[in-house]
């Protein structure tokens, strides 16, 4: 966001300010860069990703006809509350460990010292999964918003696949090039981006009803409708009809991806997460009920109109054709602020991999352009990987069943990512672990981890001042169920007979991805395995291998010191670029 901050700083917001410094050097990590965000603002970053309008605009054909009204309003609501407990695990692991590293740096900070760095590989590739499939269903989601635009103007007018995917990649590229060269303009775009989102949520609550008030829907109908227009049993429907709020209510990971730039971070960042997805949840369920409220009886005819954007149809049947094109060309704007929106910190989170060495060919993506002081490179290897993901709509080039693979995919990565280090902290992180060195038989250094009786003083997880307390646990252990049973779930086809144009593809591609990833880590003399060692901290940090592995015998030969440079442990053979050239 685009904020003025004064030069003088209060002095309790400098003590706040060197209380998280502090706590940075003590996860191991330099402070580099400036506290510039406020609580508010941290709330503001998480919030706005998610564009609650346009998001349900994006997916209300995942929910509409998977139980009508029922399927929108409480699949939603009950989707809200699961995440809900996602968001409460995560935010007491960002307020023990406020470092931008988040879910990568926490998977490594609790698990055992056998497993950590393939479990910290893994979560940095369904991170990039993750980001790369939610970029991919952003861009198409938008082209399709801006298709629907057409088609109001011109009722005639039909887009092709081949349109749709070309105008697809054009959005891509766009943001691309916003998100390599411009990121100083965009940063400028971000208030009026909220301001935006504000006035959509505003003209549908208020507007709607107003303009439909002589046709609204009854009370019975709009909460206990229930249309099943798929070939699935109605529970099984009504549960399919979760993959429209998941989508949106997702990425609220981004707040702790700023966990260096945000004042008092331990309480801002879980607050921030907690509060964004509280909101999103309470604000999609009341719009979703003006929707069902003002939409007519006729689930059908909203669901399978030519302009193929359910909402689109609700807006024209309410405003009219200009007062509904005006409607959704801000619309098109605001889908297209939060595809750059995604881009860019997806691209940091693929240059920071790159730093530790873990993608094919990192030594070229790990690269700040010295023009822009961005890392150009990364940001066109996100974009790069999401274009041909939108190929997925030839398979089915009429009703474009196949391309829902890319919003499955876009939950199974993150959720995946989300759920190791929360299985972490349940399995390992509220143990005492000492860990020792031995020599194997080939007389290599070796770790070995020992799990002792322990209190709760001497747990690895050290709760920070925004902690569960005794609901903890319930929490982590409610919040892995729920996504595991998620990243199932939408493993599911949209009918029970599916061909080849209406199969799921995300499991597919989510298991090549896995299988790739597997795979590099285990092969010999170039794996994963023989360079990879987690995030880079400085010497004295309070990771595991750093205390333990400190005495001279078994210093990391990779480290190297520069005159008074800090050391870096853990990390690949890699330099690593300081985070204030970004």
């Amino acid at each position: 966001m685009s904020l003025q901050h004064n030069q003088h700083h209060h002095p309790i917001e400098s003590e706040r300010t060197r209380k998280d410094d502090d706590k940075l050097e003590h996860l191991g990590y330099h402070a580099e860069l400036k506290r510039t965000f406020t609580s508010w603002e941290t709330f503001g970053v998480a919030f706005s990703i998610m564009g609650v309008v346009p998001s349900i605009a994006s997916t209300i054909f995942y929910n509409l006809p998977y139980g009508g009204p029922v399927g929108m309003i409480w699949g939603w609501l009950i989707s809200a509350i699961l995440i809900l407990f996602v968001g409460l695990s995560m935010g007491e692991l960002a307020s023990s460990m406020p470092t931008s590293g988040g879910l990568y740096f926490w998977t490594h900070r609790l698990s055992p010292p056998r497993y950590r760095n393939f479990l910290a590989w893994m979560v940095g590739y369904n991170s990039f999964l993750g980001n790369v499939a939610a970029v991919s269903s952003l861009g198409w989601a938008c082209s399709g918003i801006v298709f629907a635009a057409a088609s109001i103007n011109n009722e005639s007018f039909i887009s092709t696949a081949g349109q749709q995917f070309g105008l697809y990649i054009g959005i891509l590229v766009v943001c691309g090039l916003i998100c390599a060269y411009g990121t100083n303009i965009f940063a400028r775009l971000q208030t009026p981006s909220v301001i935006l989102n504000v006035l959509l949520s505003l003209v549908t609550i208020i507007g709607l009803p107003i303009a439909r008030r002589h046709e609204l829907n009854t009370a019975a109908f709009t909460f206990g409708g229930f249309v099943n227009l798929t070939s699935w049993p109605n529970g099984f429907a009504f549960l399919l009809s979760f993959l429209a709020p998941v989508w949106t209510i997702c990425s609220f990971d981004c707040a702790v991806s700023i966990s260096e730039e945000a004042t008092n971070a331990s309480v801002a960042v879980p607050q921030a997460i907690v509060g964004a997805i509280g909101s999103a949840g309470v604000l999609g369920t009341v719009i979703l009920i003006i929707l069902a409220l003002t939409m007519g009886l006729d689930v059908a005819a909203v669901n399978d109109d030519a302009l193929g954007q359910p909402l689109a149809y609700i807006y024209l049947q309410a405003f009219g054709q200009k007062g509904s094109l005006a409607v959704w060309s801000f619309m098109c704007i605001a889908q297209l602020s939060m595809t750059a929106s995604l881009i860019l910190p997806s691209s940091r989170q693929a240059f920071a991999f790159a730093r530790d060495g873990a993608l094919p060919f990192s030594r070229y993506f790990h690269h700040v352009d010295t023009f822009s002081g961005t890392p150009v490179r990364a940001v066109w290897l996100v974009v790069g990987c999401a274009i041909p993901l939108g190929a997925l709509c030839f398979a089915d080039p009429i009703n474009y069943s196949a391309i829902n693979a890319i919003f499955s995919l876009a939950i199974m990565g993150p959720y995946v990512a989300y759920g190791i280090p929360i299985g972490a902290k349940l399995l390992w992180g509220q143990g005492n672990f000492v860990v020792g060195v031995t020599r194997s038989s080939n007389n290599q250094l070796e770790m070995t981890q020992f799990q002792e009786l322990h209190t709760d003083e001497e747990e690895l997880f050290q709760p920070g001042p925004w902690h569960l307390g005794r609901w903890s646990r319930m929490c982590g252990i409610i919040a892995v169920t729920w996504m595991t049973f998620a990243i199932v779930l939408f493993s599911f086809p949209a009918d029970t007979d599916p061909d080849a144009g209406t199969f799921n593809y995300a499991c597919l591609v989510a298991g090549a991805v896995w299988i790739f990833a597997t795979v590099y880590w285990f092969l010999p003399r170039i794996g994963g395995k023989t360079f990879f060692q987690g995030p880079q901290t400085i010497e004295g940090g309070m990771s595991i291998e750093q205390d333990t592995l400190s005495p001279p015998e078994i210093e990391d030969p990779s480290s190297k010191k520069n005159g008074g440079a800090p050391e870096f442990h853990g990390g690949s053979h890699i330099s690593p670029v300081p985070s204030n050239q970004l």
